[in-house]
């Protein structure tokens, strides 16, 4: 947003707790390869985009109606493919996992109370928070921005929040959290009523072993796992978030949503998508495999990656990332420079992407040994 713009802003009568506050958005650059936002840059495959498509036709001959409020059918797929025994009751959905989020937040937040997370995390929940009025609170991560149980625990006693955001695998570092860290800070949180919220955008991008945080549901009232279609199943486009948690968290949420919140075409498009989950998890398997090639190549070249379970790599060791994320960008190759010290993401692609990448990278690196610090 243009100065001009901010100016012109700053002189509506907006709520204090947003004056000052840019708008979010990662920079939208039209260059071939864009490896900056963490999308599935994998082609959705022809089968799903006829499903799709013939849903989509078949829910627009009711467009005249609303839609099912309740979202049912969706809500039993979305249980379906997760398993562990959760059902419809357990599951709720949104335009997007920030619209969950946000949800959230209206139904547990507001003002008077607080949400902690753990920067560097992603960036929206501070906006969000500001949005519903919720007072932002800042927990502390290691010098390699790991958390420990027991780290985690003592915060969450000092600050006493109303809810906590875990986002696993972490954005923008990538890497997931153990249990141990979600059990402790419910444990911490019971005291004073805390809902924790882990956020497991990437979950399906998760390295072998990893054990999702849905394993810690039962008998946890106050834990929500939120997830997204975005990502794995190539939807990005289609706006479809949702979580699961105990039945009576779904029903707080109905206090707060918007009547017929999700569109017939959404709910079209994200069951017909699910139907469909086997064919879009082989492209999952495609992704994961260049992440791991990445954080190999990246590591042969004396740079230092994080452990990802996401679809996405964190690498430090430059010197100087502005300098290569414009070389980067003059090679025709976008990825997100998030301002942690001497390191920048970049989003595993698809195979040509990936190797354009490296390629551009490794070039600039031999030309500049001076670039890795």
């Amino acid at each position: 947003m243009s100065q001009d713009r901010l100016e012109l802003l700053s002189q509506l009568p907006l709520r204090d707790n947003l004056r000052g506050l840019s708008p979010y958005g990662a920079p939208q650059i039209d260059v071939p390869v864009q490896l900056n936002v963490n999308e599935n840059t994998h082609p959705m495959p022809r089968a799903v985009v006829d499903a799709i498509t013939e849903a989509v036709r078949e829910a627009a001959a009711t467009l005249n109606r609303y839609p099912d409020r309740e979202f049912v059918a969706l809500r039993e797929d979305l249980a379906a493919y997760l398993g562990h025994g959760l059902t419809a009751e357990n599951l709720w959905a949104a335009n997007g996992s920030n619209e969950v989020l946000q949800q959230i937040l209206q139904a547990f937040g507001g003002p008077g109370r607080t949400l902690l997370s753990f920067p560097p995390t992603y960036s929206m929940y501070p906006l969000l928070a500001s949005g519903t009025d919720t007072g932002y609170l800042e927990g502390k991560r290691t010098g390699d921005y790991t958390l420990s149980a027991d780290d985690v625990a003592r915060q969450v006693i000092e600050h006493e929040p109303n809810i906590v955001f875990l986002c696993s695998p972490n954005n923008p570092t990538g890497t997931a959290l153990g249990l141990d860290v979600i059990e402790a800070v419910y444990e911490a949180g019971t005291a004073f009523n805390t809902i924790v919220v882990v956020d497991e955008a990437y979950a399906e991008f998760a390295l072998a072993g990893t054990r999702s945080a849905l394993t810690l549901l039962p008998g946890r009232e106050r834990l929500i796992v939120t997830r997204t279609m975005s990502k794995a199943f190539a939807l990005a486009g289609a706006r479809l978030g949702y979580l699961a948690a105990a039945a009576q968290v779904v029903d707080a949420l109905r206090l707060v949503r918007l009547p017929y919140h999700l569109s017939a075409v959404t709910q079209a498009t994200a069951r017909a998508a699910l139907a469909h989950a086997d064919v879009l998890l082989d492209n999952v398997e495609d992704i994961k495999r260049q992440r791991d090639r990445i954080v190999s190549e990246l590591t042969a070249l004396g740079l230092v990656p994080a452990v990802s379970d996401s679809n996405f790599v964190t690498f430090g060791r430059l010197a100087d990332p502005n300098a290569v994320f414009e070389a980067l960008l003059a090679d025709g190759i976008i990825v997100r420079n998030n301002g942690l010290p001497g390191q920048l993401r970049v989003t595993a692609g698809t195979e040509a992407e990936t190797s354009a990448f490296l390629n551009s990278l490794r070039a600039y690196l031999e030309a500049h040994p001076e670039a890795k610090a």
